[in-house]
């Protein structure tokens, strides 16, 4: 069974003490493929610099809403430079963070849109962080329509009338730990309403380990707890639910046609 783990963080620091051994449970699993995501420049430079030494690495390149307060002049054309090179393959990961509040809430809207912006500029996908803040995700979306690029809602929250709304738009629904999580049914009910050609498969690791590995350092080998749940809930094959998916990884991170 062929996995892509969809968004993850593998390249930075709590790997590197094992990190050849994270990468040979990867292979023993069946990960082929996985996507490592920026979050601010220093960090999207790292993935950059990730993906030249691991040919079955993509990568996504932005400014996380945590770091919005940090946006310097510049800073996009250093996003567009990585994309336009093929170094990078999408930006992200970008968007609303109003549960920590970690940067002002208008200053975390005006660095989303310049991303989205630039995105639709060079014709490349885009990673989306939303938490606690889907009404004002969704109105910027819509103030956008018509300059909207392909995007994922990474480790989704929301619930099965959200995820309508997104995929109205036209986005992929990917889903990580928390969808395996016993108290999780809204999210559950969610998971079942994405069509098999939206839908992805994530660890966001070092966060968020699925059932039956909770409460430990989560890693990409994990993301086969996540698949194997959510062929569970859709009664679905997890063969098959592992097969599109991967396809649906390729062609958003545009390495398959």
């Amino acid at each position: 069974m062929r996995l892509f783990d969809s968004h993850c963080h593998v390249n930075e620091d709590r790997f590197d003490e094992d990190r050849e051994e994270v990468l040979a449970r990867m292979a023993e699993y069946g990960i082929e493929k996985y996507a490592v995501i920026g979050s601010d420049i220093a960090t999207s430079q790292a993935c950059v610099a990730y993906r030249k030494e691991h040919g079955n690495a993509v990568c996504a390149v932005g400014i996380h809403p945590h770091e919005a307060k940090e946006y310097r002049e510049g800073d996009l054309d250093r996003l567009a430079a990585w994309i336009r090179s093929g170094e990078a393959q999408a930006i992200g990961e970008i968007g609303l963070d109003y549960y920590y509040d970690l940067s002002p809430r208008e200053t975390q809207r005006e660095v989303c849109r310049m991303q989205m912006e630039l995105a639709w500029q060079l014709g490349t996908a885009v990673a989306f962080h939303v938490r606690d803040a889907h009404g004002d995700m969704l109105e910027i979306m819509k103030s956008m329509k018509g300059r909207l690029t392909p995007g994922i809602l990474h480790c989704f929250s929301g619930s099965a009338d959200i995820a309508k709304e997104y995929l109205k738009l036209g986005y992929h629904i990917s889903f990580a730990g928390p969808v395996t999580f016993k108290k999780a049914p809204k999210l559950q009910e969610a998971a079942k309403i994405v069509p098999r050609d939206r839908l992805l498969i994530e660890t966001d690791s070092p966060y968020l380990a699925p059932e039956p590995v909770r409460g430990r350092r989560n890693e990409p080998a994990n993301v086969r707890f996540v698949a194997a749940r959510l062929a569970d809930i859709r009664q679905e094959e997890p063969e098959d639910l592992a097969a599109y998916t991967f396809e649906n990884a390729e062609k958003i991170y545009g390495i398959r046609a």
